[in-house]
This record gives C-alpha cells, sequence and structure tokens, in this order.
C-alpha cells in the first residue's frame, strides 16, 4: 500500500496510527488513566505518523508524504481542540 505515489493514499495511511490510538484509549477509559494526560495515545500517534512521513519522503513518494502530513496536521488540530485544555 505504501509503495504508491497517491495522496489520497497517504490520507489513508496517516490515519491508521490515531484509528489505533482512539481504540486504545477508548478500551483504556474506564480501567485505567494514563498518567493523567487523556490526549497521549494521540500524541504518540502524531509521532509515529511523523516517523512514517520521513521513511516515505526517503522513498521519494512526494504525494504520499504531502496526504500523510495533511492527515496528520489536521489529526494534530482535532487533538488540541478536543483533548488538550488550556487552562
Amino acid at each position: 500500500m505504501l509503495n504508491k505515489n497517491s495522496f489520497i493514499t497517504g490520507i489513508l495511511a496517516a490515519l491508521i496510527f490515531p484509528a489505533i490510538a482512539l481504540a486504545v484509549a477508548y478500551l483504556l477509559k474506564t480501567n485505567v488513566e494514563i498518567i493523567n494526560r487523556p490526549a497521549l495515545p494521540y500524541f504518540i500517534a502524531i509521532a509515529l505518523n511523523l516517523i512514517m512521513m520521513r521513511i516515505i519522503l526517503k522513498k521519494e513518494l512526494d504525494q504520499t508524504a504531502r496526504g500523510i502530513m495533511l492527515a496528520t496536521f489536521i489529526i494534530m488540530l482535532l487533538v488540541f481542540i478536543f483533548k488538550v485544555h488550556l487552562r
């Protein structure tokens, strides 16, 4: 899937880690509070997306990397708006 150089492929690939983080956060919501930081799984997913983007850029798949970057930026904004509450 990641060998194809397309914008849509990048967006779909970038949604994998946040979907896993959402599932983990949902499962752990009632059982464990992760170091009193509800946005931690999402920030880990964002970091993994950036690592994936670096690997894709080394393979010179520019359109895929742009899709990953766009989806990661949108996810980062949504996490910041909905999960991180500034005091």
